[in-house]
């Protein structure tokens, strides 16, 4: 529910909880954003914590099987070293790539390793319930978890949990949803499926390293719209009408395949009852489509549901204020700035906000989705405007709907989670705010900011 929809309150005593004092900066958030902003703050010598709601480092990448990344090429630093440490971990990785999929279990593995080699403290199944903020900056999180109620101060803190929800704490201002209806992109929940063959499905997969034998002239993207499209043709041959007709079985390994199947429409990211009944329609619609496509007999006979995500994939959430707001104009322009931490090369994508507009793309989209051009991503929309001493990384930075759409996806979630641990250490050294940090003491810890030098000599 809603917390508007309840009628009854309880007064909750005043209490005296510990403090945990040990850390220069706390990482709220263990998602792909999370992870890299735990590493770009550890590997510059701050002690860090990082606090991961579910059981595993990786967020959407991992509790939420998404198996897929999208805008990882040529992105330097921590997203690249993910990808190498994928490879070298047997993650059927295809490398190369703007997007690819990976191995959700070998994922958790080199994200545990990699924190662990940079000696983060790691606590998962731990919520963020609280922020004290004094004298208009962020002091402490409150944290709620099997140790019971615990407070974190630090020097700074980075909110990576994709919803912004520690901004909210805080007292930020926001935005969420689109600009005149309020409507959000849907929700998805994936699945992993096994039991078939890429030789038998070359037609209905999505991977990289298979090109159809009438298809090796044609762009990766037409061919994943073809492969969409034929998948859902044989969805139709069941005489099933799913949600999203977009519906994507991702390659992951020759016999283990990821599956988008669904959107759960008009869901808020803060209403945890419309969460949790987005949550059984969709995971209910994955083993309708699972079962309609085996009774199909043939190549699917053998099709088996083998796991669906811990949480529903979240397109869509709260849009924290911050010292620069990214327009779709930006988008439009491919603008630039002096205080780039990433470039993004994902356009615009908005999924239909509701089943009547088609279960795919927004119509909304019309006059603006082949007017994208690659632009970069400033540390000011990092930086929250309203409390000092919070730093935003992932889909929660500062930015419009439109260009949300574009910026929101996992490898600029990493981009932007470097550099916000980044700005997070090197202020921490200097004992300062981050909007009193020189650019330039950042800029030197940044990957990006040295590959775009090297780029402009």
């Amino acid at each position: 529910m809603a917390r508007s929809e309840y009628r009854s309150s309880l007064h909750e005593p005043r209490r005296q909880i510990p403090l945990d004092d040990e850390s220069d900066v706390v990482v709220c958030g263990g998602g792909p954003a999370g992870v890299a902003a735990a590493l770009g703050a550890a590997r510059l010598g701050a002690r860090t914590t990082l606090v991961e709601s579910q059981g595993a480092l990786g967020g959407v990448w991992t509790s939420g099987a998404l198996s897929w990344i999208i805008d990882a090429a040529l992105k330097p630093g921590i997203m690249a070293e993910i990808v190498e440490a994928l490879e070298a971990a047997g993650a059927d990785t295809p490398v190369g790539f703007p997007d690819f999929s990976y191995d959700v279990e070998r994922m958790k593995l080199v994200l545990e390793s990699m924190c662990t080699a940079a000696g983060i403290r790691m606590l998962f199944n731990t919520d963020v319930v609280g922020a004290r903020v004094h004298e208009g900056r962020l002091q402490a999180i409150i944290t709620e978890s099997k140790s019971g109620r615990i407070a974190f101060s630090a020097s700074t803190f980075v909110d990576c949990t994709g919803d912004g929800d520690v901004a909210a704490l805080a007292g930020c201002q926001f935005e969420i949803g689109h600009p005149q209806t309020g409507q959000l992109q849907p929700m998805s929940l994936m699945a992993l499926v096994s039991g078939i063959s890429v030789d038998e499905m070359h037609d209905v997969i999505i991977a990289n390293d298979v090109v159809r034998a009438d298809e090796e002239d044609f762009s990766l993207a037409r061919r994943r719209k073809i492969s969409k499209h034929n998948l859902l043709r044989e969805l139709g041959r069941a005489g099933f009408d799913p949600s999203y007709t977009g519906i994507s079985l991702f390659k992951v390994h020759d016999d283990v395949f990821a599956l988008m199947a669904n959107h759960q429409y008009d869901v808020r990211p803060d209403d945890v009852g419309a969460i949790t009944s987005a949550t059984i329609e969709a995971r209910r619609e994955i083993n309708q489509v699972v079962e309609a496509l085996r009774l199909l007999g043939g190549r699917w006979s053998g099709l088996r549901l083998i796991n669906t995500a811990a949480q529903i994939g979240v397109r869509e959430g709260r849009r924290i204020a911050g010292r620069y707001h990214i327009t779709r104009d930006d988008v439009m322009r491919g603008a630039e700035h002096e205080d780039a931490v990433a470039r993004v090369a994902f356009g615009f994508d908005v999924h239909a906000l509701t089943r009547a507009e088609g279960g795919y793309r927004s119509p909304t989209m019309s006059d603006v989705e082949t007017r994208a051009r690659p632009y970069e991503i400033p540390l000011r929309a990092l930086i929250a405007r309203d409390v000092d001493g919070l730093l935003m990384a992932g889909r929660c930075i500062s930015g419009d709907f439109w260009a949300h759409s574009s910026y929101r996806v996992t490898g600029n979630a990493v981009a932007t989670g470097e550099a916000a641990g980044v700005a997070a250490a090197v202020t921490n050294s200097l004992g300062c705010t981050v909007a009193q940090t020189p650019w330039a003491a950042i800029a030197k810890a940044l990957p990006y900011q040295a590959e775009r030098i090297l780029e402009q000599a």
